[in-house]
């Protein structure tokens, strides 16, 4: 809303000033001038009869704690949820912000060597941010730590999803693989490895021996930090 006016005095967004108006800023100021609502504002187009399209982002953007990350993890169904959000608005917003992850995934693809645990990070996150269920996937590496190919192992639910070490060392070896890393992803967004993926790792650790290929590390993952067992000293 304007500065200055009330919720009785609303003014839609087209009686505003040209230089407050979230389309004709861009247009005079730059993408980088807008706020977070004046962009979802402009996808969405237009509020309702008593909240302007940018008071109505605001207002979602207060849902999920200003969190650009927790707004991607909404779909259309929950979108709609907020009044004067329909079915068309909503989806603009989620291929907006689609179009942002998979921006990042690009950006990632280019990196074609993992050496550290944040690499591996970088390399994992478009894939697994935002989830609301557990996946989990290989990154499988050459002899000098370049990426041969990535895959996705299994999907799970809220708790845990199931892993197989046969499919993961079958994959392996069709590639010629010299080490693998393991991640998978905790929506909860709590970075500590439980018991069962502490023996799964041993266990594909021993695995590998046998196999001569070495798994190096396994990553878990938030959208906002990572734990790595290398960095921890739990690759024994």
């Amino acid at each position: 809303m304007a500065e200055g006016y009330t919720e009785s005095q609303y003014l839609p967004i087209n009686k505003w000033s040209e230089d407050d108006r979230p389309r004709e800023k861009l247009l005079t100021k730059g993408k980088s001038a807008l706020s977070d609502a004046e962009l979802i504002a402009i996808l969405i187009g237009s509020g309702y009869k008593d909240k302007s399209a940018v008071e109505v982002s605001r207002i979602i953007l207060q849902e999920v704690g200003n969190d650009l990350s927790q707004l991607a993890r909404l779909n259309v169904k929950q979108l709609t949820k907020f009044k004067g959000i329909g079915e068309a608005k909503a989806i603009s917003i989620v291929a907006a912000l689609e179009l942002g992850r998979r921006r990042k995934d690009v950006a990632v693809e280019v990196k074609s060597k993992i050496i550290t645990s944040l690499d591996a990070y970088q390399y994992f996150y478009p894939h697994l941010v935002d989830l609301s269920h557990e996946e989990f996937f290989i990154i499988l590496l050459s002899r000098n730590n370049t990426v041969l190919k990535h895959l996705q192992i299994s999907k799970g639910g809220v708790a845990g999803t199931v892993v197989d070490a046969k499919v993961i060392f079958k994959y392996a070896l069709e590639e010629m693989a010299s080490s693998v890393i393991l991640c998978h992803n905790h929506p909860s967004g709590n970075l500590q490895p439980s018991q069962q993926d502490i023996e799964l790792t041993k266990k594909l650790i021993q695995a590998g021996k046998s196999l001569d290929i070495l798994v190096i590390d396994h990553i878990i993952f938030t959208n906002e930090k990572h734990y790595s067992f290398a960095d921890e000293g739990m690759m024994r």
